[in-house]
């Protein structure tokens, strides 16, 4: 792929998120319909129609790609059969939306290439095409991502399902003695706070799970990361693998499984040592 191939895809995966941010952003504080999916997880109409304004981006731009969305599956060829393939999730941070909690993310990304995760309330895109990352502020220009770990947060993620248990449990984390020494925990519960990490508004982020390399909530936020230079890896420290899609809690595969994505070698260093209790 030609530099100019990944600034065209960059784009598309920017126009994508820009489409589902714009109809999050118009049906907040709506009574909205809500779509049980079990296990107390939910989607609602603006999860649905964000993701409808996402796929008629990238059918228009690019019709003869893949797409797997959280909300519509898979559409056009399996990740086996088709060369490109777009990961979708059009409203990560649901019951945060639900409650009228502005934390939420946007987030498109092609397997192995461009991605963007927009912040329909914060007004910035944060987007990469595969070898540099930038977030875009409306009415302003693209400022490169710096990750950094002087603000010392770190978000970790506790919410279910914990297919690491009882070897690691999110929560057990925050309560390592080192922890509160080195950092002060958030919780925020939206992948938003991967590209934070990217930016430098968050040292690191620690989640549990399968194979997230393929996953619609973690694969932007992933490539977000990797593009601005973070040290990426599963909780186990091995390679995120870039293997076919998978749910969350999924068996693991050849790669790592959860998520220690961090600003920086010393921080990932530290929490990988808490985390194998050290």
């Amino acid at each position: 792929m030609t530099p100019a191939d990944a600034d065209a895809d960059a784009d598309v995966a920017i126009a994508g998120a820009r489409a589902g941010a714009e109809v999050v952003r118009s049906l907040y504080g709506r009574r909205l319909t809500r779509f049980d999916k079990g296990a107390g997880d939910f989607a609602t109409a603006a999860d649905v129609e964000a993701e409808q304004a996402i796929l008629e981006v990238l059918r228009a731009a690019r019709p003869g790609d893949a797409v797997l969305g959280e909300e519509g599956g898979q559409q056009g060829a399996g990740p086996a059969e088709a060369v490109r393939q777009w990961l979708v999730d059009p409203l990560c941070g649901t019951l945060n939306y639900a409650v009228g909690n502005l934390l939420v993310a946007v987030n498109v990304a092609l397997r192995d290439g461009a991605a963007a995760v927009a912040d329909p309330f914060g007004g910035e895109v944060y987007f990469t095409d595969g070898r540099t990352a930038h977030v875009r502020q409306d009415g302003a220009g693209d400022v490169l991502l710096t990750p950094t770990s002087a603000t010392r947060l770190v978000d970790v993620n506790l919410d279910p399902p914990f297919p690491s248990a009882p070897g690691f449990r999110a929560v057990e984390l925050l309560a390592h003695p080192g922890f509160a020494e080195h950092f002060r925990p958030r919780v925020v519960s939206t992948t938003l706070a991967l590209a934070w990490v990217a930016a430098g508004k968050r040292a690191a982020y620690v989640t549990d799970g399968g194979d997230l390399s393929g996953s619609v909530h973690f694969a932007a936020g992933i490539a977000l990361c990797r593009a601005a230079g973070c040290v990426v890896t599963g909780i186990d420290g091995a390679p995120v693998g870039d293997g076919a899609p998978v749910g969350d809690g999924a068996p693991v595969g050849e790669g790592g499984h959860g998520l220690v994505a961090a600003a920086d070698e010393e921080t990932h260093g530290l929490l990988m040592s808490m985390i194998r209790g050290g």
